[in-house]
């Protein structure tokens, strides 16, 4: 294992810049998830990382020692990728032996290395197949196979899971937890995904335009979003967002904005700049409860969606048929399609950004 250290990494394609000085530290044996949306730079990081692309500027650092410019074969590295790239030729044992053999290894060694690796993914039965004989799922194994016999010291995925479907994928998610829990390897994992980024990771570097958004664990994440975007990338539904501004009424501090009046958080008082200070206030749809009496909002419910256990209510502010709002509730609400129904929050649960920064005012 090694850790892994990028330092103002920067990459340039003609005048158009990806990567914009990003800096980031990985601990040996740290799983790392990379997340954002398609384009934002997060696979150019990746394949930087791995030598496919080369640095503009910045560097990178394996297990202390300087690869910014290195060959790829010279880094130490295994790279999954989303298309698996097996060898349609060669059976699951050539595919699986072939960065070994082109390395010259003996030929024992390289037995009991695909023995253990097919052995670990449960692939032995394999061996001998083509991948055109293989389902989607045992592509992957095969592929992630073949970056384990390498032994490299950081592990390299590229949205390894896109191209499984939703059950499939939910199966690998788990293999791959346990298989990184087996194993210990650094691992650096890109995905747009973010329930594979909640589920797999030790951290999440969220990544929007070249840039670093957030680092922090799934947890810190989702309850301490540090800014507008993170707040509504994390979390499905994405959080409910209002226009607001502080007021005084009746001695008490509230959130008022159109078709609303919120009671503050008890922290916000510190926080602000300017007593009329622009804010936007975040509710999570779940943090929202139906309340005969005391409700803080009224929606009107346009759609239900029942999901089994809970139902997804989305409509608007009664009275502000632009402000959209959608709700989580218990069992199957279909009665309330087209109805009013009155919401309350605990003030503690919400979450205020600088409506100018989008920076977060939560302590």
């Amino acid at each position: 294992m090694a850790d892994l250290h990028l330092r103002n990494l920067v990459k340039r394609f003609g005048d158009v810049t990806v990567v914009q000085q990003l800096d980031l530290n990985v601990a040996s044996g740290e799983f790392i998830v990379l997340l954002g949306e398609s384009g934002c730079g997060k696979s150019t990081v990746l394949r930087m990382v791995a030598g496919l692309e080369e640095v503009t500027e910045g560097q990178i650092l394996i297990g202390g020692r300087d690869v910014t410019h290195a060959h790829p074969m010279a880094r130490d590295i295994a790279m999954v990728f989303q298309n698996y790239a097996l060898y349609p030729h060669m059976d699951v044992a050539h595919n699986l032996s072939f960065a070994l053999r082109m390395a010259g290894r003996p030929k024992s060694e390289i037995e009991a290395k695909v023995a253990a690796a097919a052995k670990v993914l449960n692939i032995e039965a394999l061996l001998a197949r083509k991948p055109k004989e293989l389902s989607g799922g045992q592509r992957q194994r095969v592929a992630i196979g073949r970056a384990i016999v390498r032994e490299p010291q950081v592990f390299l995925f590229d949205e390894p899971l896109s191209n499984l479907d939703a059950k499939l994928r939910g199966h690998m998610r788990a293999e791959l937890a346990q298989l990184h829990e087996r194993l210990g390897k650094t691992t650096l994992y890109v995905t747009h995904d973010q329930v594979e980024a909640m589920t797999l990771a030790q951290r999440i570097v969220i990544f929007d335009k070249g840039h670093i958004q957030q680092v922090g664990t799934p947890a810190e994440v989702f309850v301490r979003p540090a800014n507008l975007f993170v707040a509504g990338f994390i979390g499905t539904p994405t959080m409910n967002l209002f226009h607001a501004r502080p007021a005084d009424v009746g001695g008490r501090l509230v959130l008022q904005g159109s078709g609303f009046a919120l009671p503050a958080p008890a922290w916000l008082a510190d926080r602000l700049r300017t007593p009329d200070q622009a804010l936007e206030v975040g509710v999570r749809p779940q943090a929202l409860a139906p309340a005969a009496a005391g409700a803080q909002l009224t929606i009107h419910v346009n759609v239900v969606e029942y999901l089994g256990t809970e139902s997804q209510l989305v409509g608007h502010l009664k009275g502000v048929g632009a402000q959209h709002i959608s709700a989580i509730v218990p069992g199957d609400a279909k009665a309330l399609l087209h109805q009013d129904l009155g919401l309350a929050v605990d003030p503690e649960s919400l979450h205020v950004f600088d409506a100018d920064s989008g920076r977060s005012l939560k302590p």
